[in-house]
């Protein structure tokens, strides 16, 4: 497809592997957090609730401009829940009950994950030249930083800092 990008096809090819990475583990993300958002018990329930509310918007809100930014560049961009399954890296959690401790620990630790294959991704678009895709990712990568602070404080024992 003749598309309006100076990148390589090389390049473009390589920009839309990492971006689509991310785009399937986004979706797992967001659908993990809000499992555990909508299966969520105990006396910090409201809290808890609204807190991966609010996380599972802000991952939500970057599937379509990464999507997007893989089609601008010329790139195919995923195009099922099939195909998100066989790229995410991010495991589902299928069980009956999760302690909400345990739900704020997992969550942390795929936010973790996921920035460390955001900062992946950021060094194949700077070696892509890609500076837009890169300037994208710096964004989310400060973002699931964020959501990873919070998760890492609220499963906090009460009274200590030992986790």
């Amino acid at each position: 497809m003749n598309t309006p990008t100076d990148l390589s096809a090389d390049a473009v090819e390589k920009v839309a592997k990492a971006l689509n990475g991310l785009l399937a583990d986004a979706f797992a993300l967001y659908l993990k957090t809000k499992n555990f958002h909508w299966h969520l018990s105990g006396r910090h329930f409201r809290d808890y609730h609204l807190m991966l509310d609010e996380q599972s918007d802000q991952i939500f809100a970057t599937t379509d401009p990464l999507a997007e930014r893989v089609r601008k560049i010329g790139g195919r961009t995923l195009r099922s829940i099939g195909e998100v399954a066989k790229l995410q890296t991010i495991k589902d959690n299928d069980e009956a009950y999760v302690p909400p401790v345990e739900m704020l620990r997992e969550l942390m630790n795929d936010n973790k994950k996921m920035v460390a294959a955001m900062r992946k991704a950021h060094e194949v678009c700077d070696d892509a030249k890609d500076i837009a895709s890169a300037s994208l990712l710096e964004n989310y990568i400060d973002d699931t930083e964020r959501r990873t602070w919070f998760l890492f404080e609220a499963s906090q024992q009460e009274g200590g800092n030992e986790a």
